[in-house]
């Protein structure tokens, strides 16, 4: 069976679902530099950063959450979020969907290079009001976790939804792809290395980039991954119902 034969059983998601939810993703972020610039988004970063944290500073809780909220944190790192990946592509490739591994790489790569693009454009310092309790480098705004960890954690979701022709099953793990990347998120700035603005404006660029991405580069991976295919006689495997 052909690569192409196979990428129909597949159920690749709607282009313009996709463009209309990454349009909205990317004005949100426009408004969230907007407010930065302006110095309209100083009342509430102080205020959410301050929210839960006590006379001394530091997070209201026990010892073990702040544990638990670094463990979260962790999911949207470095090594963490490419394990993810890799392990991802090769459970991609593993069921013959290369096709959507080879979108998967194109997605988090790019997705890599825009921040690091917003980073050095926006070049916004770090939150110095509360003391730090992870280690953090770089710029501010946004987020790398919150960015990278949607764009990570979403275009996985949408690349292993393809296998299912049930819009609830779809729905169930685009669903837990977000929450997941809005709990890292969230953990930035509950561990005080980012403003909340950060990393909203993070969060909605790289689930907005995830979404732009899946709609722009289906047909560049679909030819990367037809050149890189090998016949292979093992039966097709049933959709996930």
């Amino acid at each position: 069976m052909t690569l192409s034969m196979r990428n129909s059983i597949h159920r690749a998601p709607d282009r313009k679902s996709l463009i209309l939810a990454a349009t909205l993703c990317w004005l949100g972020v426009a408004a969230i530099a907007l407010a930065v610039h302006s110095g309209h988004a100083e009342t509430m970063d102080r205020t959410g950063l301050l929210f839960w944290r006590d006379d001394t500073l530091r997070p209201i809780g026990p010892v073990k959450l702040l544990e638990a909220v670094r463990d979260v944190t962790a999911l949207g790192g470095v090594l963490l979020r490419n394990l993810f990946a890799l392990g991802a592509v090769t459970a991609l490739l593993f069921l013959r969907l290369r096709r959507e591994a080879m979108l998967l790489i194109l997605t988090v790569m790019s997705g890599w290079l825009v921040n690091s693009a917003l980073k050095a454009l926006v070049g916004r310092p770090r939150p110095g009001i509360v003391p730090h309790l992870t280690e953090a480098g770089g710029n501010s705004f946004p987020s790398g976790h919150s960015f990278n960890a949607a764009v990570v954690y979403i275009a996985a979701a949408l690349a292993f939804a393809a296998m299912s022709a049930r819009p609830s099953v779809r729905r169930t793990l685009l669903g837990a792809a977000i929450i997941a990347s809005l709990a890292i998120a969230w953990s930035r700035v509950w561990l005080g290395v980012h403003w909340p603005s950060d990393t909203l404006a993070g969060w909605l660029g790289g689930a907005g980039w995830a979404f732009l991405a899946c709609a722009l580069f289906q047909r560049p991976a679909e030819i990367a991954a037809e050149a890189v295919s090998v016949p292979d006689s093992r039966p097709e495997p049933s959709p996930i119902r």
